[in-house]
């Protein structure tokens, strides 16, 4: 299915699927999950030693491939959220979101008036160094800006109804490794609790008409949750794509030369 752009994804539930950036930020990856058949991308700035500038960068590439990106940003604090957006992030996704008043708070730091608080800065990396009048320049981009709020604890667990009832929030987003912590069950993904927690997520999506997206390991387990109501489904991420498939070829390769020389 094809989409405009990350707000006609966040739009409908029908499954989108993309990859997660944590290392190979480079000219081409673009084209290269483009020509993969990726829907989206899932740049990170948590875990991946990207600063900015890198983001500036590489937001270009994922233009120039035409494939929407979400910008994972390491806080909630107003520089990380504003900068991100600065640099051309048409989607942005928080960490560790446990409350309405906390949503509200990035929703005011990513969005321009009337909508936010957000700095203006214009006919920069954002809308693509165009002019324009400044007032269809700000709702144009408070149309297009994405939130993605994380549900990985166990307050956000308990607010996500009133997180995805939010205004402006478009999408959620199980952080399931932090939410298993956050439960007292590290890596339980089959306890009880953790499943509730799932299930509540999910109602609070299906009740405010929201999306709702996971970073999955394997393809199973995609097509499995998206079975269960996650609409953005994203596999695995670049670094262990590139280990599992050379360590996968290295095994057979020696396998295979061990039996030649038998």
């Amino acid at each position: 299915m094809a989409y405009e752009d990350l707000k006609a994804m966040a739009g409908t539930k029908a499954p989108k699927f993309g990859h997660f950036i944590v290392e190979f930020a480079t000219p081409g990856i673009g084209h290269i999950m483009k020509s993969a058949g990726c829907d989206f991308v899932l740049f990170d700035l948590e875990h991946s030693g990207f600063h900015f500038e890198t983001v500036k960068s590489a937001m270009r590439y994922f233009e120039a491939a035409q494939l929407p990106a979400i910008v994972r940003v390491p806080s909630r604090e107003y520089h990380h959220i504003a900068r991100a957006m600065d640099m051309g992030a048409e989607g942005l996704m928080l960490p560790m979101v446990g409350s309405a008043a906390e949503a509200r708070e990035i929703v005011r730091s990513m969005k321009y008036h009337p909508a936010g608080g957000r700095g203006v800065a214009l006919q920069v990396a954002h809308d693509r160094y165009r002019p324009g009048a400044v007032t269809e320049k700000l709702a144009a981009a408070n149309r297009r800006s994405t939130l993605f709020c994380q549900i990985e604890t166990a307050d956000g667990v308990k607010n996500a109804d009133e997180i995805a009832a939010t205004e402006g929030v478009d999408a959620l987003w199980v952080g399931h490794f932090d939410l298993s912590v956050s439960l007292g069950i590290p890596g339980q993904f089959d306890h009880p609790d953790f499943r509730n927690a799932i299930d509540r997520t999910i109602a609070a999506c299906e009740k405010h008409k929201k999306a709702l997206g996971r970073l999955v390991p394997t393809v199973a387990q995609g097509i499995e949750l998206n079975a269960a109501g996650f609409d953005f489904i994203c596999y695995s991420g670049d670094v262990w794509v590139l280990h599992d498939a050379l360590a996968d070829a290295m095994t057979r390769l020696r396998e295979g030369a061990k039996a030649g020389r038998g």
